[in-house]
């Protein structure tokens, strides 16, 4: 069903008519696989997050926030493309390998990455840089495969620096990594071979000798971006860090020796060649340095802004793609406790979809503010609009040719702002091929489905999902699987079963 979009925008439109300022920038970060609960703003206790810590403090962090799908490239499909995984066109993680070259002694894909997004709609950077807006992203794309019809110079991006490949970011010393950058006068992206990292292997003892540390690179890239941009030219930065994926690698440096060592119990991993996990004898001590290194990174950005007088008026999102994962030695387990949700990353289950979400935004979002609005990842293109005062999107970006081009994204413009009516979502909605699982939220009931088997929870009484309660609302499961057959078009690629009745 597709929803007409109701924009607020009244705020944003006042301060340009008034000529009070600039548009406002937009700082996306979207770390990888951090779970609900891995912040200490979150009620994490094991590991120190005092940067974005911070940054809740003096925004507004979201309890009820939810990624586009409980995987990385359909979830970030999601955000670009402002419609759910039903009517998406990249619904699953689906790679693209091919050819082999040498880097070194080390043999590499000749072409690597993801099912591209639909060029025929549109995307977020496109839709900014067509209204002025200089656009960079650093880290992960998964958006196209090398050379595909959608990568970072064909959709809107100026600037980018990481990974085409969200396959080849299960190495954190890689071989090479991506760069495009239309200032310098580059036609495509191309790859930067890491001659520090080539001479050693990929994989064992001989791979703790490589020194160039992806997320780092990233990460500077980003900050040498930010220190390019001005009060003069609005400009959105989406920064897609990889941390804390698997694998657990990183510098010896002092994040990580201030935990290692420091844990009762370690958690210890023999590695995997084939995903491109090397093993180690510290996960533990690993992952919760590679969240507080993630954190230094939030609290250098906000420090480049603030050195550029850009803080003000620039807004600042944090959040993760999905829920945590268990991959290459992590064990979220232990650093979740209290069990507060169930389910991880590939499940549709509240522990594998809803994500930490913060928003600083001096002057507009009131700081210190705790909101439960529900959203999800679709609901940031017309939020941006709406913050960047870019009028009737959905009208002037649906394409006539395709005959149902969605948009499923509401703006929570009014939430963030104070200002205008909010509207609310009657529920939302995620479907994953890989597997085989729907989930649908409507208001507080919440129906999960299984390879066709559905369990309904009343997530007022029952936030960890524990008691399926379907036998007893017949007419809600009605209602809720009659929404799930209206939302979900059929796939060519990634396909689900549909529950029944």
């Amino acid at each position: 069903m597709k929803q007409k979009i109701i924009l607020c925008g009244c705020g944003a439109f006042a301060a340009l008519a008034a000529g009070a300022q600039t548009k406002p920038n937009i700082i996306y970060i979207m770390c990888d696989d951090m779970g609900y609960g891995d912040l200490a703003c979150y009620g994490q206790q094991y590991i120190s997050t005092p940067n974005i810590d911070r940054l809740a403090a003096e925004g507004m962090r979201f309890t009820q926030a939810y990624a586009g799908s409980p995987v990385s490239a359909p979830s970030r499909a999601t955000f670009m493309t402002g419609q759910h995984t039903g009517h998406t066109h990249v619904r699953a993680n689906k790679e693209y390998w091919s050819g082999t070259v040498y880097y070194g002694d080390n043999a590499d894909y000749k072409v690597v990455g993801q099912e591209p997004y639909d060029t025929a709609h549109v995307i977020i950077p496109e839709i900014f840089k067509d209204n002025g807006y200089t656009t960079g992203m650093f880290g992960k794309w998964a958006g196209g495969y090398e050379g595909s019809i959608s990568v970072p110079e064909t959709r809107g991006i100026d600037e980018f620096y990481g990974y085409i490949c969200q396959f080849q970011a299960h190495l954190y010393y890689p071989n090479f990594l991506n760069a495009f950058s239309r200032a310098d006068g580059d036609t495509e992206t191309k790859r930067i071979t890491l001659e520090d990292n080539i001479a050693y292997d990929m994989y064992g003892d001989d791979y703790k000798n490589r020194t160039q540390y992806s997320a780092d690179l990233i990460h500077q890239a980003a900050l040498s971006w930010l220190d390019k941009q001005s009060a003069d030219q609005p400009f959105l930065g989406i920064f897609t860090y990889t941390l804390p994926h698997a694998e657990l690698a990183q510098p010896e440096d002092s994040i990580l020796l201030a935990y290692k060592g420091h844990f009762c119990v370690e958690k210890t991993y023999s590695g995997s060649s084939s995903s491109r996990y090397n093993p180690t004898s510290y996960g533990h001590a690993e992952f919760a340095a590679m969240i507080t290194r993630l954190d230094a990174y939030v609290g250098e950005v906000m420090a480049k802004l603030k050195e550029k007088g850009l803080d003000e008026n620039t807004v600042v999102i944090f959040t993760s793609d999905n829920g945590p994962h268990e991959e290459g030695g992590a064990d979220p387990d232990f650093f979740n406790r209290d069990g507060l949700l169930q389910g991880k990353k590939r499940s549709t289950y509240e522990g594998g979809i809803r994500v930490p979400f913060i928003v600083r935004w001096p002057g507009k979002v009131e700081a210190g503010k705790v909101n439960d609005h529900q959203l999800a990842f679709y609901d940031l293109m017309p939020t941006f609009c709406d913050i960047a005062g870019i009028d009737n999107y959905v009208e002037r970006y649906t394409n006539p040719r395709l005959a149902n081009d969605y948009f499923d994204g509401i703006s929570f413009y009014p939430t963030l702002t104070g200002t205008g009516t909010q509207q609310e979502h009657d529920y939302l909605y995620w479907e994953f091929s890989e597997t085989n699982m729907l989930g649908l939220r409507m208001g507080n009931w919440k129906m999960v489905v299984s390879s066709g088997t559905y369990h309904l929870y009343d997530l007022a009484t029952d936030l960890h999902e524990d008691t399926d309660v379907a036998s007893k609302y017949p007419e809600v499961v009605e209602k809720m699987i009659e929404i799930i057959n209206e939302e979900h078009t059929p796939s060519s690629l990634f396909s689900v079963t549909l529950p029944s009745k």
